[in-house]
């Protein structure tokens, strides 16, 4: 495609940009430049590539493909979602604090309570969808504010543009786990955002094939730092990780519609049946923070938690399902489902779990792109 793909739509954006045709041959699709390192033509002279911990190709489309869809200035690709997030952490220093919402992923919380705690980095941990609780816990040894909305697994919405005025009033970046939403339905940088993190390993990619994580910068200064930190610590996105996730993004517009589609359906039926005692997503009316997805984002996504009343009848659910799987993870074309108090947040306290509202009848499905009547008939036949 000739020509500059910047200011076009989306789907034009996710297939082009940064994935020019291949120079020598023309290849449409990036090559994977599977190679460590580069010759030089001279001493002091380089074709812009001399060792691929600093810079890879291949990585290199993906990161610009990335910057284009979420409107930064820069992306940068790491081989985990956890991995970005531990670089973005590199910009607090010791006796800094960072705000967290309170529920998030639990390798998150993992990270900070049982690995950066030995740095002497502080943490708040705060409900993010409650303004003023944000405002309270704001101080002048804040220095990041990390949100993740809708959180994972209660699907909180936080108010992204509200926040991060909050924050910036008191000197302190924001950082929005976009991952749930995808750029496709959600750009917290156009919101008033600093950074953007995405685990790649899910909607991005999408098909469950591949681990990755990636920042976008809305300022070069957190760029050039996070580029300098990606060559220091060295826990960059391969590549053929990188190709395969440039692959999955040529196809995300379609895929988070139909996810959207099927969730909309599930979530509607699960609000109705008499087995179910709460459903927790933002495109059900009722939602607490459905007016804010309706404003902020151009969708509610494909994630559902609801709630069954006790571990046994959750097991039951489980063991039963046969169109779903049982599964950690999220994001991919296959629908999973899982139990978070013994999955995805085993490492958070039970106390805390409960806080959270994350009890042992909590059942979270990401909503694949399978047939809707597949789909409901499995769930209708495991509740059953």
């Amino acid at each position: 495609m000739k020509g500059t793909v910047e200011g076009r739509g989306f789907s034009t954006r996710a297939i082009h940009a940064g994935q020019a045709p291949e120079p020598t041959t023309g290849a449409v699709a990036v090559p994977i430049f599977q190679t460590s390192t580069y010759v030089h033509e001279a001493l002091g002279e380089s074709k812009g590539f001399d060792y691929a911990r600093t810079t890879n190709p291949t990585r290199t489309a993906l990161e610009q493909n990335m910057a284009s869809l979420e409107g930064g200035v820069r992306g940068h690709a790491f081989a985990s979602g956890m991995a970005a997030i531990t670089v973005l952490l590199t910009l607090v220093r010791s006796d800094e604090r960072v705000l967290f919402s309170a529920n998030v992923y639990g390798g998150t919380y993992r990270l900070m309570s049982k690995v950066l705690d030995r740095y002497r980095i502080g943490c708040d941990w705060v409900d993010t969808s409650d303004l003023d609780r944000v405002e309270a816990a704001l101080t002048e040894k804040t220095r990041l504010v990390f949100v993740e909305t809708p959180t994972n697994p209660t699907m909180e919405i936080a108010d992204i543009a509200a926040i991060s005025e909050l924050a910036h009033r008191r000197g302190a970046k924001v950082a929005v786990d976009n991952t749930f939403m995808s750029p496709y339905f959600q750009n917290p940088l156009a919101l008033g955002a600093d950074i953007v993190v995405h685990s790649t390993t899910k909607f991005v990619n999408g098909h469950s094939d591949s681990i990755g994580g990636v920042l976008v910068s809305s300022s070069e200064e957190d760029a050039e730092w996070f580029a300098f930190v990606q060559k220091s610590a060295g826990g960059i996105l391969s590549p053929f990780d990188s190709f395969l996730t440039l692959r999955g993004i040529k196809t995300l517009a379609v895929r988070m519609e139909r996810h959207e589609s099927n969730a909309r359906a599930i979530a509607a039926l699960l609000a109705a049946h008499p087995k179910v005692h709460s459903v927790l997503y933002p495109g059900l009316p009722a939602s607490p923070g459905h007016e804010i997805q309706q404003r902020q984002a151009r969708g509610f996504g494909g994630m559902i938690a609801f709630e069954v009343g006790s571990y046994e009848r959750a097991k039951s659910l489980l063991d039963r399902v046969e169109v779903f799987s049982l599964a950690e993870s999220l994001g991919g074309v296959e629908s999973l489902i899982s139990h978070p108090a013994s999955m995805t947040h085993a490492s958070v306290p039970p106390a805390r779990q409960q806080e959270l509202g994350i009890g042992p009848g909590l059942v979270r499905l990401s909503v694949g792109i399978e047939d809707l009547d597949d789909l409901v008939g499995d769930l209708e036949a495991a509740l059953g």
